[in-house]
C-alpha cells in the first residue's frame, strides 16, 4: 500500500494542528475540561471532533479500495479530495468565526468522498460475489 499511508500521514499532521488549536484555545480561555461556554474553544473542539468522526472511516474505505486494486489515479483523486475537504472544514471551524464557504464545501466534499468510496466498495463486493459464484 502506498496511497492510503500518504493521505493518512497528511491528515494525521492536520489532526495535530487541530489538536494544538484546541490546546491554544483552552489556555487562552483558562478552561481545562469542556468548553467553559467559550465560543472560540467550542469551535476548535468541534473542528477537532468532527475530523475524528469522519476521517478514520474515510481512510478505512480508502485502504479497502487500495487493497482491492482500484486505479491508483482514482485513489489519489479521492485522497486529495479528502485532504482538501478536511482542511477547508477544519480551518473554517477552528480558525475562523465566519467562513461558511469552508465549512459548507468541506462538509459537502467529505460526504461526496465517503459516498464515492462506499459505492466503489459495493461495486467491488458485487464483482467478488459474481466471480465467486461463477467459479
Amino acid at each position: 500500500m502506498v496511497v492510503t499511508p500518504l493521505y493518512a500521514g497528511l491528515l494525521a499532521l492536520w489532526l495535530v494542528v487541530l489538536s494544538l488549536r484546541v490546546i491554544d484555545r483552552r489556555r487562552a480561555a483558562r478552561v481545562s475540561l469542556g468548553d467553559g461556554g467559550n465560543a472560540d474553544l467550542q469551535r476548535a473542539i468541534r473542528g477537532h471532533a468532527n475530523f475524528c468522526e469522519y476521517v478514520p472511516f474515510a481512510l478505512l474505505l480508502l485502504a479497502i479500495l487500495e487493497l482491492s486494486r482500484f486505479s491508483i489515479y482514482t485513489l489519489h483523486a479521492i485522497g486529495i479530495a479528502l485532504v482538501i475537504a478536511r482542511v477547508l472544514h477544519g480551518y473554517a471551524l477552528s480558525f475562523t468565526r465566519n467562513f461558511p464557504f469552508g465549512r459548507y464545501w468541506g462538509a459537502l466534499l467529505t460526504f461526496v468522498v465517503i459516498i464515492a468510496e462506499a459505492l466503489m466498495c459495493l461495486y467491488q463486493a458485487y464483482l467478488g460475489h459474481v466471480v465467486w459464484f461463477a467459479a
